[in-house]
């Protein structure tokens, strides 16, 4: 088994003759954990703060928000492609470059139209920092040992709302919202440009072929039922999912929680993702990647169901926070390794990229629908119980994305 902190060659890489970077691995580890916490967990906790101050409506700050999101998942399917080429370096360099600027347009914006344009271009920069380059570059360097090297980043990532969140919420109470996002900012330039442009410069690895691929070739995989079922399960688990994190805080402000209680149990399901994420690779070894799939979005339900039917008290919320944490954890490495799992690692950047697409729209239209819907609902407590019928719709889907061709074999763990 080999080390991830260490340099190795041969079949590890797929090229026999190309080495691991020693520093990309801790390096995505740092800049995911505030690329995710600055850009993404930083804005439910402002936007009260932000509708409070300027007199915009929530629903416009949400749906600029949303926007970002749904630039990203289409600016992703673009990314992965050129990852595939030329790995991640320029690309989360250049990403990192527009997180920063993109936030300083929104602290700094005058109307609600500049807000929504710092939104969208947060949305480029999104697709270029978030998860997808990262589980790209990983696969291409780490393989076949890749599920090993994706957990350590992705437990890494899930402390992002358990840091920033509370530090957002301290960061407010003693600063306007656009002070606090200018401090985010300088914080996100400090660390993740100079990381990306130093850590990442290592030769980019040849793809592997896989006979999948020769067979049908990625359009034929991008077009066939396992993926486009796939992909159904996981924008319609992605649209619950999301909505229940951008939904909690309005959820238990509504219930008579603070502000800072409201951000510690978003930020405390951080520690239920790194959890849920060491016990990945012991799933993938006891199950297939058809079950694990019907598993996991079916607990998402679950979770669903137990923030809509626990009030309080407050210890009971923060443990169905980690549990939820703990799902959704889980859910990001299934979710990075179905197409590894199902077609192998040719083409995995687009292929992921075409797959995150639907999914990540959904998600990104998650917070705008959920307060859209909150208000004819009559509050967020019967929009969490919508949320559970469409995560059972998803975990329904999920048994039939079973590949009937090519099936390649568990990766080393």
């Amino acid at each position: 088994m080999t080390d991830l902190g260490t340099t190795s060659r041969g079949a590890a890489t797929g090229t026999g003759d190309r080495s691991r970077p020693r520093a990309a691995l801790p390096a995505l580890c740092a800049t995911q954990i505030v690329s995710w916490g600055i850009v993404y967990y930083a804005f439910p906790v402002l936007n009260p703060q932000i509708t409070a101050a300027t007199g915009w409506p929530t629903g416009a700050t949400t749906a600029a928000f949303s926007l970002g999101l749904v630039v990203s998942a289409l600016a992703g399917i673009r990314v992965g492609r050129i990852l595939d080429r030329r790995g991640p370096r320029t690309v989360m360099t250049a990403g990192s470059v527009l997180g920063a600027i993109s936030l300083l347009i929104v602290a700094t914006a005058p109307n609600l139209p500049v807000f929504i344009a710092g939104w969208a271009l947060a949305g480029f920069a999104m697709a270029s920092t978030f998860y997808q380059p990262a589980f790209a570059a990983l696969t291409r360097w780490w393989a076949p040992n890749h599920v090993r090297a994706l957990t350590v980043v992705t437990v890494a990532g899930g402390l992002a709302s358990t840091v920033f969140a509370p530090l957002t919420a301290a960061l407010a109470e003693h600063l306007s919202w656009r002070h606090t996002y200018l401090v985010l900012a300088a914080i996100l330039a400090a660390v993740t440009i100079p990381v990306h442009a130093l850590a990442l410069r290592a030769p980019w690895p040849d793809a592997p072929t896989s006979p999948a691929h020769t067979a049908a070739g990625a359009a034929g995989v991008g077009r066939s039922r396992p993926f486009l079922l796939l992909a159904a399960a996981f924008t319609l688990s992605g649209f619950a999912m999301y909505a229940v994190v951008v939904a909690l805080v309005p959820l238990l402000l509504e219930r008579g929680y603070t502000t800072s209680q409201a951000a510690w149990a978003l930020g405390i399901g951080g520690v239920g993702q790194t959890l849920g994420r060491t016990l990945y690779a012991a799933l993938a070894r006891r199950t297939t990647a058809t079950a694990r799939t019907t598993i996991l979005i079916g607990l998402g339900g679950l979770i669903t169901a137990g923030f809509a039917a626990a009030p309080g008290p407050y210890g009971l919320l923060i443990a169905v926070s980690v549990v939820a944490g703990m799902v959704r954890g889980n859910l990001t490495l299934l979710q990075a390794t179905a197409i590894t799992d199902r077609w192998g690692t040719t083409h995995y950047g687009r292929l992921s990229g075409l797959l995150a697409a639907p999914a990540q729209t959904a998600a990104a239209l998650a917070p705008f629908a959920g307060a859209a819907l909150a208000v004819p609902l009559s509050g967020y407590g019967p929009l969490f119980f919508l949320l559970i019928a469409v995560s059972v719709a998803a975990a329904l889907i999920a048994p039939w994305t079973a590949t009937d061709g090519v099936r390649h074999p568990s990766p080393r763990l």
